[in-house]
Order: structure tokens, then C-alpha cells, then sequence
């Protein structure tokens, strides 16, 4: 009889869920990436791109900036010598993956200029400063890059000028400029299609805009919610912010991308004061919270009816992450069951922690009900496609049978004809003054030490003619010559 009434007291204080018991697995200490001298810059990003190939990560380096690219399966303690990606004037301040070119990376810097970078399968075996396209156009330092999600060759950049430059990389020239906020950018996010872009700023505003045209469908003017970041949510027509409460608790809210009046959901989380980084994975609707200079990660599950967020986890850690790097799909142990995995930077480490978010099941076949298709590295469109109108969803693929498929695409950069103008014999555009006071130490150091070589190319050269001076004088006055002057003489 008692068995009875517990059986029908018990109530699940929770929607059943198949990711409620989702747990989160730090990789062993030889999967891990250690002596990595990680940036200690403190511009709110995550210094950290993986895709499956390789994992890049911001590094700190007296003049100008770099970022380091390590094989994904060579973990372990990294060489202090490791070559390095070294080209930028200024501070690396983001890097991003490709989508579809796996060998392919964009960082963007201090010195106002975005690269693109072409690594070697086999990884760097030298330090790399030639980068396959270098592009000018913004005024101020470049904060932000995002690949267009469906589109090949399509990159948007954000600049401390308040303006998006989108690049068409077919010919490595900017063909658009979104010139509505009236402050710095601190996020972008796309929808899954690339149709629309949302955008967080300093100015308090978050708006969904129409890319191609630069056109303002939605704004909201955030008074209680201090926008930090934002992400869309897949295609459930949901926007997730990350931000400040009026009380300055760190706080979630959700709003609808079609009306922005006022926000669906507002959660506080807690008073910390670290800056709340969203993630969210649109095959499985869970949503990741991961705090800058705190070690814990929660996680929710996303539906499209109330109470829209579902707690599920937090996984705990004691060491803080300064960013985080996300491995896409393709690159996950599916016989794991592993959904989503993190690269975890730990600053006075110089580690970088893989962290495993695994779904707990005992069968060993795939399981299809945690692995929908997926977006692959197949471009939907073409740039050109893309500019003039048209919208595609993702290529989807599936897991199944363990992804291995490589692209097809070869990355191909548009060659420039070089321009000159001279002014006094000088190149102008050969010789560009420096944009940034560390560029501008870099040439004056530069400058001195080859001043210090030409004196000392001259001072031997001096010696030298000296000698030969000496030596003409001893033939002159040599018994020989003189024994030949007199012969001739008689």
C-alpha cells in the first residue's frame, strides 16, 4: 500500500527531456594543449577558432600581433618556438574558421585591416607573414569578423569606426557598408539562412537587419537589459541576449526577431560580473552560458513554447576561462555521443582544455535522435548568388557514418593589379606610414638598425680602401719597379 502512494505522489519537477543528464567531461591531461603563451589582451573576444582540423589561438607578442595554428590531434606541451601566423601591425583581436575551406582563416586587428590566411595541410613549419589577401577599408581597429553561414566568400567585419563592411573575397574588394549604428559593435549573429543579421552596440540599441540593403527591420532600445551579446536561435525566429540588469546582476533575455518591443523572457543569473557568453547548438535547442573569467558552463534546452528555457546543468570548474572555442559538428566523437565540445582557455596556464558535453546512453549504435543532418562544408550559394538576392538554407549531411567527406572548393585568391604612386621618387603606396604606435616603434627600431649596419658597412669599407691605399704605395715603392724604371730608363 505505501508503495502505492509513492508511486502516485511523485511528479516530475521538470519536462522530460533526453538532455537533461547531459554532463560535461574535461579531456586528459595529454589531450590538452599546454605551454601556449595566450594573449592577455582584455578586448572582449574569445582568441580561440577550431574547426576540425586545427585550433588557432591569439598568442601575446611584443610588436605587432600573432595567432598560432596547432594540428587538433597534436595535443600535448607546444614548443616555445612554435611558428606563428605573424603578419599584423597591430594586435590580433579575432580569428575565425572558414566554414567551407577548413585550411582557410580570417583575423582581423588592431591596425584596421582584415587577412585572410591559407595554412598548410601539414601545419606551419615556419613563422607565416604573407597573407593571400590583405583588406583596407576600415578607418579605426577592426573588432569583429563573421563568415557568412551558407555563402562562399562572403565575410562581414566590424570596426571601431561603427561600421560592417561586407568582402566579397572572389575579388577582394568590400561591397557593402552598414552604416546604422552610432557606436562601437560588439556582436554580430546570423540566422541559419545568412538572410538576416543582428547586432548588439555600445549604443544600447540591439537590431535585426537586413544585410544586402543595410536596412533596420527591428530595433530595441535596451534601458533595463544592457545588451552585451547576442545570438539567434536557429530558425525559431528567437533572439537570446546576454547582458546587465538595472541591479547589475549578469542577466538572459529572449525576444521575438519580428517584434523587439519588449522581450519575451528576462532571467537574472547571478551577480558576478564576468561578461556571459551564449552558444547555442541548433540541432540539439540547447543553449550554453559560459562566463568570462568564471569556470562554469550552464546549459538549457530551448523550446518554442513557455517557459521557452529549461534549465538542465552547470558544470563546474575552478579554473577561469578567458574565451572559448567551439569545435563544429563534424569534428565530435559521435560513438562518444559527444554534442558539443569546448576549447577552454586558461590564461596563466598557457592551457587549453578540451571540454566534452556528452550525452549519457549505454547502446553503442548511432543514435540518430541526438544527431540530426547537419550543416556540412558545402557553400549553399555562390558570392554573387548571394548579393543578388538569393537565400538558401545550409547543405545538410549526416554523421552517421563518421564524417570524412573533404571540400572540393579550392580557395582562390583574386590577383591585384599593383598601383604605384610615386611622389618624389618615393612609392607612396610601397611605403605606408604606420598606423599604430607599436608599428610606428617596429620602424623606428627598424630604422636604426639599418643605419647601424650601413655605418658599420662603411666603416669596413673605409678600412679596406685604407689597405689598398697602403698596398698601391708598397708596389710603387718596391725594388722591382723601381730596377724596371731604371731599364727602361737605359
Amino acid at each position: 500500500m505505501i508503495k502505492v502512494v509513492l508511486t502516485m505522489s511523485w511528479r516530475p519537477t521538470y519536462r522530460s527531456s533526453k538532455f537533461r543528464n547531459v554532463y560535461g567531461k574535461v579531456a586528459n591531461r595529454e589531450h590538452c594543449f599546454e605551454g601556449v603563451p595566450i594573449t592577455k589582451n582584455v578586448h572582449d573576444n574569445h582568441f580561440c577558432a577550431v574547426n576540425s582540423k586545427f585550433l588557432a589561438i591569439v598568442t601575446e607578442s611584443a610588436g605587432g600581433g600573432s595567432f598560432v595554428v596547432i594540428p587538433v590531434t597534436q595535443s600535448g606541451r607546444i614548443d616555445p618556438h612554435h611558428p606563428k601566423v605573424c603578419g599584423h601591425q597591430g594586435n590580433v583581436l579575432d580569428i575565425k574558421w572558414n566554414p567551407f575551406h577548413e585550411n582557410i582563416i580570417a583575423s582581423c586587428s588592431e591596425d584596421s585591416s582584415v587577412r585572410i590566411w591559407e595554412i598548410p595541410d601539414s601545419g606551419l613549419r615556419r613563422n607565416m607573414t604573407e597573407a593571400v589577401l590583405e583588406l583596407y577599408g576600415h578607418s579605426r581597429r577592426v573588432g569583429l569578423i563573421e563568415w557568412h553561414p551558407t555563402s562562399n566568400g562572403i565575410l562581414f567585419s566590424a570596426g571601431y569606426d561603427y561600421k560592417i563592411l561586407i568582402w566579397n573575397l572572389e575579388i577582394g574588394e568590400p561591397v557593402k557598408m552598414i552604416d546604422c549604428h552610432t557606436d562601437v559593435i560588439l556582436c554580430m549573429s546570423f540566422n541559419t539562412e545568412g538572410s538576416l543579421l543582428t547586432t548588439s552596440c555600445k549604443d544600447k540599441k540591439l537590431r535585426v537587419i537586413e544585410p544586402r540593403s543595410g536596412n533596420v527591420l527591428q530595433e530595441a532600445n535596451c534601458k533595463n537589459h544592457k545588451v552585451n551579446r547576442v545570438v539567434f536561435l536557429g530558425n525559431m525566429k528567437r533572439l537570446l541576449t546576454t547582458g546587465v540588469s538595472r541591479w547589475n546582476t549578469r542577466q538572459i533575455a529572449l525576444w521575438d526577431q519580428e517584434d523587439l518591443s519588449i522581450p519575451l523572457i528576462e532571467e537574472e543569473i547571478d551577480g558576478l560580473s564576468g561578461l556571459l557568453f551564449p552558444f547555442y547548438d541548433a540541432d540539439t535547442h540547447m543553449l550554453y552560458l559560459a562566463g568570462k573569467g568564471d569556470g562554469n558552463i550552464r546549459y538549457y534546452e530551448v523550446t518554442t513554447e513557455k517557459p521557452y528555457l529549461q534549465y538542465l546543468m552547470e558544470f563546474r570548474s575552478p579554473t577561469p576561462q578567458k574565451g572559448l572555442g567551439v569545435m563544429p559538428k563534424l569534428g565530435l566523437d559521435v560513438g562518444a555521443c559527444e554534442v558539443f565540445r569546448f576549447y577552454k582557455l586558461v590564461t596563466l596556464k598557457g592551457l587549453i582544455e578540451p571540454i566534452s558535453m556528452i550525452v549519457p546512453r549505454r547502446s553503442e549504435t548511432y543514435q540518430e535522435d541526438i544527431y540530426p543532418m547537419t550543416p556540412g562544408t558545402e557553400p549553399a550559394l555562390s558570392a554573387d548568388e548571394w548579393l543578388s538576392g538569393t537565400d538558401r538554407g545550409p547543405v545538410l549531411t549526416s554523421l552517421k557514418e563518421g564524417y570524412s567527406r573533404p571540400s572540393k572548393l579550392v580557395f582562390k585568391a583574386p590577383v591585384k593589379e599593383k598601383k604605384s604612386v610615386v611622389v618624389n621618387g618615393i612609392d607612396l603606396l610601397e611605403n605606408v606610414p604606420p598606423r599604430t604606435e607599436n608599428e610606428l616603434l617596429r620602424m623606428f627600431f627598424r630604422q636604426q638598425d639599418e643605419l647601424r649596419r650601413l655605418k658599420d658597412e662603411l666603416a669596413q669599407k673605409d678600412v679596406r680602401i685604407r689597405q689598398l691605399e697602403l698596398e698601391l704605395n708598397n708596389l710603387r715603392n718596391s725594388p722591382s719597379n723601381s730596377n724596371s724604371n731604371s731599364a727602361g730608363s737605359l
